[in-house]
């Protein structure tokens, strides 16, 4: 049996419309319709180092397991296997040197490998930094040494531009976009705001609304059907 091409799509909106619903508590994530969208960005107090706030109309670049580049405006980051990571898991690209190609930035293997690293932090111009502890082979004493792995790398895309995201997280660029890479406060770009996260951009009032408005669309359409199919059986009844 095959379904109506228009119960099929009815399904497919319900199915966008609920992925808007479950990303409404994702920091950062944005609604696959601009109708539930959010009138401004929303970020809250975190008691955490490692979370960041991005410059409104700007991405934070990232990279998965395969190196495939997407941009998200999640700032929610941890370190996990000592590279600094999203929320998603994706990788934090930035430059670990002045001038550098896009990296994923990471804390020193052997730091991380000793358990040395402590007290991991993002700051406003995006470095990320951790102290390092060490012993002195003389005093025997232990002592804190500050560490750079790099500075968390932006990009911005023209006024408009809209990113295809399967997760709506993280996103890719259109073919032929002009992106504009930089780094925070470097003059291009402004800095990040430390020890926020940002809310997602889903008004989960207005999606939950959507999401109704298109299973009583779906019910509506599946009830013309069963009446088509019921009609059309009695007419074929009443010519045998």
């Amino acid at each position: 049996m095959f379904l109506n091409p228009s119960l099929g799509m009815a399904l497919d909106r319900i199915a966008e419309r609920a992925a808007d619903v479950r990303r409404a508590y994702t920091p950062g994530a944005l609604p696959t319709h601009d109708d539930v969208a959010t009138a401004a960005a929303v970020s809250d107090f975190a008691l955490d180092p490692l979370a960041v706030v991005a410059p409104d109309g700007t991405y934070f670049v990232t990279a998965d397991e395969q190196g495939r580049r997407s941009y998200a405006r999640d700032g929610s980051f941890a370190l996990r296997d000592g590279r600094l990571v999203d929320g998603g898991g994706h990788r934090i690209l930035g430059v670990r040197a002045p001038g550098g190609a896009f990296e994923e930035l990471r804390v020193d293997p052997v730091d991380e490998a000793l358990g040395r690293v402590r007290d991991a932090a993002i700051e406003p111009d995006g470095t990320v930094v951790y102290r390092r502890e060490v012993v002195d082979p003389r005093s025997g004493t232990t002592e804190l040494q500050r560490v750079v792995s790099g500075r968390i790398a932006l990009a911005r895309f023209p006024a408009g531009t809209r990113l295809a995201s399967s997760d709506g997280s993280h996103g890719s660029a259109p073919s032929g976009a002009d992106v504009q890479n930089g780094l925070p406060g470097d003059g291009a770009f402004a800095s990040l705001v430390p020890m926020r996260r940002e809310r997602s951009r889903i008004n989960i009032d207005e999606s939950l609304v959507r999401l109704k408005e298109a299973y009583l669309a779906f019910d509506a359409l599946a009830a013309a059907e069963a009446s088509k199919a019921h009609l059309g059986k009695t007419a074929m009844d009443l010519l045998k």
